[in-house]
């Protein structure tokens, strides 16, 4: 009879339940709170991260962090344009770029991924250092405040000087003040060492390419000054495990006075 509501005998099985536990649909990403992956929704992008490393060493103009980066145009303005949307980085009068109160605040992931660069990802990533292929002193000399080694840096007050020649050469001052790292370019005030190498042999010997002591030798790496060494305070960008050479001991050599790592 038309509507009618059919009836259910008291033994149907439609009538029973069904304990068994109904597993969730997939959520969509950004509904899910987890810290991590909502902070990489706004930085995650391949180049996001590189950039704010660069702008906070300095404000840059956009050919100067193209050099700095070798990001191709079309990426570097489309990422710029997300961090700027983003309200990380903002645009100067002048042209260039700058970091804005939350931009600077990234600051300690920047460092503790460099960090773990150093420490462990030449050897987790199986990486061939000889691929740098277009390392610059600039970009190892700025690295290096991720290379210190912390317990030998603690009370430690010293200034390098480090002069280049050739190309990608010039002259930069490097000071650890308890546990700090300052690069800057330009000659220091007051160098308690100074190191003179060309360019290319420099990044060679910072990357593990060549043995310092042997350059020391042939007198493609020089170094005036009081006994204080590089590699005492920075970790070697090839050997990042190795023990550090000890400061404060006495130079009986040529050889052991200049084994540095830039």
């Amino acid at each position: 009879m038309t509507g009618e509501i059919p009836t259910v005998s008291a033994g149907s099985n439609s009538e029973s339940r069904d304990d068994t536990p109904q597993r969730p649909p997939v959520p969509r990403p950004g509904g899910i709170y987890d810290p991590v992956a909502r902070t990489l929704d706004a930085i995650g992008d391949r180049w996001s991260l590189v950039l704010v490393r660069q702008l906070l060493l300095a404000p840059r103009g956009f050919q100067d962090l193209r050099q700095r980066t070798g990001i191709t145009p079309r990426v570097l303005s489309s990422r710029l344009r997300d961090l700027r949307a983003n309200g990380f980085v903002e645009s100067l009068e002048s042209g260039g770029y700058q970091l804005t109160e939350r931009g600077r605040s990234l600051e300690p992931i920047v460092s503790s991924i460099a960090r773990w660069f150093t420490r462990h990802g030449l050897d987790a990533l199986q990486l061939d250092i000889s691929q740098f292929t277009e390392t610059s002193p600039q970009s190892i000399l700025e690295s290096l405040p991720f290379l210190l080694r912390e317990p030998e840096a603690a009370t430690a007050n010293v200034t390098f000087e480090i002069r280049l020649t050739g190309t990608g050469g010039g002259v930069w001052s490097v000071r650890i003040d308890h546990g700090q790292c300052h690069v800057e370019p330009g000659f220091a005030e007051h160098a308690d060492v100074r190191y003179t190498a060309d360019a290319k042999v420099w990044c060679a010997m910072a990357l593990g390419l060549a043995d310092a002591r042997d350059l020391v030798k042939r007198s493609l790496v020089t170094k005036d000054g009081g006994p204080a060494a590089m590699d005492h305070y920075f970790h070697q960008i090839s050997h990042p495990g190795a023990e550090p050479v000890s400061a404060n001991a006495p130079d009986t050599s040529r050889d052991t006075k200049n084994r540095s790592t830039p």
